[in-house]
């Protein structure tokens, strides 16, 4: 297809690139803006660039919060307070004058896995981001499940057991904050170093690292039962430690010692795409919503 210009707004920096030819080109980041006014001038200062580049026949980006895609406005809130809750893919439209899509970055990043990454060949599928909390999307006929209420996918608000949410016990740096508090420590600990710390001998590190794992298989089985994807993704940091998903399924395995009745097993793979996937997956969304 011809070129496209795609944006990746985070909270911290703002990514750009021109996909052409299936290939992220002219990939580059900037800092985000701190008011909004200072963040429409920047977007249309590098789509005029774009444009001078290459053919570029619309704009795809990837965006916090929980877009709809039927009013054009970004709900909810994010870390940028200043891009919601306004018409934006309209001001952006006029701004660009071209064609415009925006698309939640979790819901981008699985449509990157769905389309050509991990997740290539399947109708449906759940891709779980595990960050400093657990988002999420799902997919069904190779399009973004959204929700009623634009909640589809936000697999961490649910209970696991009745200690807490999949936010709060599935992610690493709520298994620090844990071991922190249990062994009255203080200051900045890493992912790899209460792994470390587990994989010498540390009890405390082991249970909630485990906690954590079982947290994960719990909130899978769930997925599994409820929504039957064919593929279970999982993306964010954690997805490039080599004993996520060995971790899971041990916890699974205890699952299915008490659900006898279970025997339908997930598949899980962990996510092709990392700094490119919100990039990939705007540009899946801008050609879908050609046809929306």
């Amino acid at each position: 297809m011809a070129p496209l210009g795609l944006i990746d707004i985070g909270g911290t920096t703002i990514k750009f690139a021109v996909w052409q030819d299936s290939t992220l080109t002219r990939h580059h980041a900037v800092t985000t803006p701190t008011t909004k006014a200072a963040f429409m001038d920047l977007l249309q200062r590098e789509v005029e660039q774009m444009k001078a580049q290459a053919a570029i026949v619309g704009v795809g980006i990837s965006s916090p919060g929980a877009v709809n895609q039927a009013t054009g406005v970004i709900e909810g809130a994010s870390a940028i307070p200043y891009i919601h809750n306004f018409p934006i893919q309209a001001e952006l439209t006029a701004r660009f004058k071209l064609p415009v899509s925006i698309e939640n970055d979790a819901n981008c990043a699985a449509l990157a896995e769905a389309s050509t990454g991990a997740g290539q060949g399947a109708t449906s599928l759940a891709f779980l981001v595990i960050g400093t909390g657990v988002g999420g999307a799902l997919i069904f006929n190779q399009q973004i499940w959204h929700g009623a209420h634009l909640f589809g996918g936000e697999f961490g608000y649910t209970k696991i057991n009745t200690t807490g949410t999949l936010s709060e016990l599935g992610t690493v740096p709520n298994a620090i904050h844990r071991y922190q508090q249990a062994t009255n420590q203080t200051g900045k600990m890493t992912g790899q170093q209460l792994y470390q710390l587990a994989d010498t001998g540390d009890g405390v590190a082991r249970h909630e690292i485990d906690t954590m794992y079982a947290a994960l298989a719990q909130g899978i089985f769930n997925i599994q039962y409820s929504f039957d994807p064919e593929k279970i993704i999982l993306g964010g940091g954690v997805s490039n430690n080599s004993d996520l998903i060995p971790g899971i399924q041990r916890a699974l395995t205890a699952i299915y010692q008490q659900v006898k009745i279970a025997t339908l097993k997930p598949t899980l793979l962990t996510c092709q795409y990392t700094d490119e996937a919100n990039l990939r997956g705007a540009a899946v969304d801008f050609e879908q919503s050609q046809n929306r």
